[in-house]
């Protein structure tokens, strides 16, 4: 259909993936749940599956106030350096990769899609990640560390756009796919205003319209997430339009 004067074109193009890292790029969590449940049990105290998935997803400063709570008697900063340096190890043992996502991560290099990870890891861990990888797929990464307000906040996803802008003023959060597996990391990518995909792992998702999702990464491809940037563009074609006619 040719674009009118009431129904402007709208360019649908994938410009850049934004991947989560802990439970959609690697299935990190029981790593991160064996080193909390250590880390308290040494000061005595119980840690139970319930509690340690209320920490899925959120910021480390978050999660390191909940287990001093739970009877942990170090500074924030200490807990999350000790179970850092716990998962750290392990990864150094074996890198578990979710299904799917390494061979959807090497489709979109090949296709040139800019991939940027968006992780409230800090650094160190999440280049360890990317280290094992066989190739540069990300072309930078968004760090727990790196930003003052962590998911559910939309800052580093707000982060990642406006880095991917850098080198291509026209990319928008439109042009943009989030890909991410718990509910503080979907809620900071719609925040954010990209096209978000749940794939929802150690907790279920809610229902939630303004997002897809996938039970799995595992035959996904480029043209899947084409498709959702071509639906945003779609959905948005009627208010671009209504807005053009209140110009004029």
């Amino acid at each position: 259909m040719l674009a009118s004067a009431t129904q402007p074109s709208v360019k649908a193009e994938l410009k850049a993936a934004l991947w989560d890292m802990d439970g959609t790029l690697v299935d990190t969590e029981p790593y991160w749940i064996a080193a909390e449940r250590a880390l308290v049990e040494s000061y005595g105290g119980a840690w139970s599956h319930e509690q340690a998935m209320q920490l899925v997803g959120q910021s480390l400063m978050h999660s390191a106030g909940i287990l001093q709570k739970a009877g942990v008697g170090l500074g924030k900063r200490e807990i999350i350096d000790t179970l850092s340096a716990k998962v750290i190890d392990r990864l150094r043992v074996e890198v578990p990769w979710r299904p799917g996502a390494k061979e959807l991560l090497d489709e979109l290099h090949q296709s040139g899609v800019r991939c940027a990870l968006v992780t409230m890891s800090e650094g160190p861990m999440a280049r360890e990640v990317v280290a094992s990888l066989p190739k540069p797929y990300f072309e930078f990464l968004i760090t727990g560390d790196t930003v003052s307000q962590g998911k559910p906040h939309p800052e580093a996803y707000l982060a990642a756009v406006e880095r991917l802008q850098g080198a291509d003023p026209g990319l928008t959060a439109d042009h943009c796919v989030a890909l991410e597996d718990s509910v503080p990391g979907v809620t900071s990518a719609i925040a954010s205003g990209v096209v978000t995909v749940g794939i929802p792992h150690q907790m279920p998702l809610p229902e939630d319209p303004r997002r897809a999702t996938w039970d799995t990464l595992q035959g996904r491809t480029v043209a899947d997430l084409e498709a959702l940037v071509a639906a945003r563009a779609l959905a948005n074609g009627p208010a671009q339009a209504a807005l053009l006619g209140q110009a004029n």
